[in-house]
């Protein structure tokens, strides 16, 4: 790859808007979409959206738990949407939230990051809470092939809160203490790249409908330096008033992340077009408001 992952997402953002759009096939959407729950039904609605939507969003991000409850006929339906994605020059970000130590977390770098596998898209989400330093393996494997992670920090879940609002033995809360690695990380990066990047290639997942958790945890989200995948934004919940509260100067970073209300219009190609434009719309409304 001639780019990092930062600064592919961030040109794909400046080009597109920043609406990313999940490929979620929950069984009622295969139904809504008259598609049987089944391989042929899976395949049809990725690929359709991959159809309709690539190289005019930001990113695509499938959700791989919809296409492992298929077996390996499904792992293989999510091969061909990695590859169908990055051949229209979409970023894809696979969205399997994996977390592991030692080997088990290298074989998942490997299976998801790493030149020449098919489930390798541009970024993988993973989740640190084996300790951020669980993921060196992932990190390492992603640097190395100009791939990026995005990696659960403050998510709109309320069981979340248990863990991530939590004090850590140094006295820092959990989520504060992953947006400070993931901060380090791109630091790094972008003290090492080329001039004027801008976005470093570890992002975090940051729900746009905490509200204040960002800032009462301390939480410094431009300091990251990283993409910000934002499950909630626009017709999901979050206007610009609570972005602002969330983001704050950091939402020149966020991606917005739509799924059920932009596939809810399929399985009509250009419907499908109709509502990520104005999910798009509504995004950039309120990111810039």
């Amino acid at each position: 790859m001639t780019a990092t992952f930062g600064a592919r997402i961030a040109a794909s953002r400046a080009q597109h808007g920043p609406l990313v759009v999940g490929i979620d096939p929950h069984p009622g959407l295969l139904a809504a979409w008259g598609l049987g729950d089944d391989v042929v039904g899976l395949r049809s609605f990725a690929l359709t959206v991959v159809e309709a939507l690539g190289g005019r969003v930001a990113g695509l991000k499938p959700q791989s738990a919809l296409f492992e409850r298929h077996g390996a006929a499904g792992v293989a339906v999510l091969e061909e949407v990695v590859a169908a994605s990055r051949q229209l020059g979409t970023p894809v970000i696979v969205d399997a939230k994996r977390g592991d130590i030692g080997s088990t977390m290298a074989g998942y770098a490997d299976a998801y990051l790493r030149e020449g596998s098919a489930l390798a898209g541009d970024a993988v989400t993973l989740s640190p809470y084996l300790g951020f330093g669980s993921l060196t393996p992932a990190l390492q494997v992603a640097a190395a092939h100009g791939r990026g992670v995005f990696v659960l920090a403050l998510t709109s879940n309320p069981e979340g809160a248990s863990v991530q609002h939590a004090i850590d033995p140094d006295g820092v809360p959990v989520a504060t203490a992953i947006a400070r690695a993931a901060a380090a990380a791109n630091d790094a990066e972008l003290a090492a790249g080329e001039p004027g990047t801008t976005l470093g290639s570890v992002g975090l997942v940051v729900g746009a409908t905490i509200g204040d958790a960002a800032r009462r945890l301390g939480v410094d989200l431009a300091a990251v330096r990283g993409p910000l995948l934002a499950p909630g934004v626009g017709a999901q919940g979050a206007g610009a008033a609570e972005l602002r509260e969330v983001f704050g100067s950091a939402r020149h970073a966020v991606l917005a992340s739509s799924s059920r209300g932009v596939l809810a219009a399929g399985p009509d190609a250009v419907a499908l077009r109709a509502a990520a434009d104005r999910a798009r719309d509504q995004a950039v409304a309120a990111l810039e408001s």
